[in-house]
C-alpha cells in the first residue's frame, strides 16, 4: 500500500505581466517518510524551477488510492463510504477511505470514479467530492544505475 505524503513548495515565480510573485505549490509523493518525501520532491523540482525555492510543509494524507486519467488536468478526492453489514446485529457499518481521481472537472470525476470502481464487489456510497490543490503526482519510481 502506497503512503502518499503532501509537500509545499515555496518559490518566485515571474507572472505573465513580468513581475516575480511568490507562490507556494502543492505536490503528492509517494514516499515512507517525510524525509524521503522532502528528498525526492526536492530532486523532481530542481528540474522545473529555476532559482531558490524550498520545501515548505510537509503532511500525511489518507489517501488510499489514486484513479488516473491522462486526459485529466485536475485532481479531485473522493469520500467514499464502504458500506457493510455487521453479521451479529444486522446494522449497516460505513468505513470511509478517500481516493483521489484526475479529472477536467467535476462530472469527468464522478465517471472516473465509477469507472475506477468497476469490478468491485463491494457496496459503496459516494459522500462528497472536492477539487484539491494539488497539481501533480509524483509516484515511486525505482531508481537505476
Amino acid at each position: 500500500m502506497a503512503l502518499w505524503i503532501e509537500t509545499k513548495v515555496k518559490f518566485h515565480k515571474i507572472a505573465e505581466n513580468g513581475i516575480s510573485k511568490q507562490v507556494t505549490e502543492t505536490y503528492l509523493v509517494n514516499a515512507l517518510t517525510f524525509t524521503e518525501a522532502e528528498a525526492r520532491i526536492t530532486k523532481e523540482m530542481e528540474q522545473y524551477i529555476s532559482g531558490d525555492f524550498t520545501v515548505s510543509a510537509v503532511s500525511k494524507t489518507k489517501i488510499a488510492e489514486l484513479f488516473k486519467n491522462p486526459q485529466g488536468d485536475r485532481w479531485y478526492e473522493v469520500k467514499v463510504a464502504f458500506i457493510t453489514i455487521d453479521e451479529k446485529t444486522a446494522v449497516e457499518k460505513r468505513s470511509y477511505s478517500y481516493i483521489l481521481v484526475q479529472a477536467n472537472d467535476f462530472d469527468g470525476a464522478v465517471a472516473s470514479f465509477k469507472d475506477g470502481m468497476k469490478g468491485s464487489m463491494a457496496d459503496y456510497e459516494i459522500a462528497s467530492i472536492s477539487e484539491t490543490r494539488i497539481l501533480d503526482i509524483f509516484d515511486f519510481a525505482a531508481e537505476t544505475d
